[in-house]
């Protein structure tokens, strides 16, 4: 695969807009106790592209969820701090949440359906964000105006008409291109982009992406852009931070971590990773399966499924080593260069 990422450096990014230190949230259900995320720290900064990435079940999602306080039950978040411009969101008030979500922190969620109303029109949905942010045009005309600008430069086509439909009356990839419209709508300074692009086909992810980087630049949004996939982060991230078993297991710039990853289990998904230079019969994969989380091994979550482990990965859990200024690791042996890249 070509790298066609931009080289950023610190001087791209703006202020600290978000920093997450030791997060820690459990789902208590009857059977027992699932640590879904643990000790999660990260940094995003105005103008940046944060890719959190890793399997199914490895956190992502809840991650996401607690930054912004909207963790379902049975879950809870039991540890940590999430400062947003300085303010513990974890200590807000409903009233002040509510303020923040929409204007200043926005969510674009893998299923649209469950973030749009489906018995409001499409119109209605966008015209209420326009209400709520001080800084949108207040006169109905002028917020429908606002609408439909919004909504063409997402790609849908009529768009005025479109105004008066409801979500049902959409295909997939249009209801997805209207949640990232609305996401827009109040010029945030955040957005937490959870799977947008998993349901939809190549030609509409390329699209939702190219969407996504157009608005970090036109407005100064950074953005935290939640994937499996390993492709879509080189693509589009600036910084990239691993999860596995509900922890990050490697925070790093995007072109270090692709060109010198230092955890085994971000190896393992680059090499899944399909090049055209590459002939297989059968698409590489990791053995095994990620790990029950109510019943975590002892050692190194990944060793069972890991081809470098050895004795000490079995027994004794890995601290998150520094690799080097910008880079971290959490694994014993993550500043020896590794046998199998």
């Amino acid at each position: 695969m070509t790298d066609t990422t931009p080289v950023r450096t610190d001087d791209d990014f703006g202020e600290v807009l978000l920093e997450v230190e030791d997060l820690c949230t459990t789902f208590f259900t009857a059977h027992a106790e699932v640590p879904a995320v643990r000790n999660v720290n990260l940094t995003v900064r105005r103008r940046e592209i944060l890719g959190i990435v890793g399997e199914s079940g490895s956190g992502k999602s809840v991650t996401a969820r607690s930054i912004v306080n909207l963790v379902p039950r049975p879950g809870r978040i039991v540890g940590g701090s999430v400062r947003y411009k300085g303010r513990d969101l974890l200590t807000a008030t409903d009233r002040e949440l509510r303020a923040l979500r929409g204007a200043e922190i926005s969510m674009v969620l893998q299923e649209p359906m469950t973030s749009l109303n489906p018995v409001m029109s499409i119109g209605s949905q966008m015209i209420e964000i326009f209400k709520a942010h001080p800084e949108r045009p207040r006169a109905h005309e002028d917020m429908r105006k606002s609408a439909v600008d919004l909504l063409e430069r997402v790609h849908i086509s009529d768009a005025s008409h479109r105004l008066g439909q409801y979500p049902m009356h959409l295909s997939g990839g249009m209801r997805q291109r209207v949640s990232i419209a609305m996401a827009a709508a109040g010029r945030p300074d955040l957005i937490i982009a959870d799977e947008p692009t998993t349901a939809l086909d190549v030609t509409i992810q390329a699209q939702v992406l190219r969407l996504l980087l157009g608005l970090r630049d036109e407005v100064d949004t950074a953005i935290m852009l939640i994937t499996h996939d390993m492709g879509v982060v080189a693509q589009v991230c600036d910084t990239v931070a691993v999860m596995y078993g509900g922890e990050i297991v490697e925070y790093a710039p995007v072109r270090q971590l692709f060109a010198d990853p230092r955890h085994p289990y971000t190896r393992a998904l680059l090499r899944s990773l399909p090049t055209l230079d590459r002939r297989v019969d059968r698409h590489p994969s990791i053995p095994g399966l990620p790990p029950n989380l109510s019943e975590l091994p002892p050692g190194c979550p990944f060793a069972p499924r890991c081809s470098e482990a050895r004795d000490r990965c079995h027994t004794d859990v890995p601290p998150l080593l520094e690799v080097d200024a910008v880079r971290t690791a959490r694994c014993w042996y993550a500043n020896e260069e590794p046998s199998d890249v």
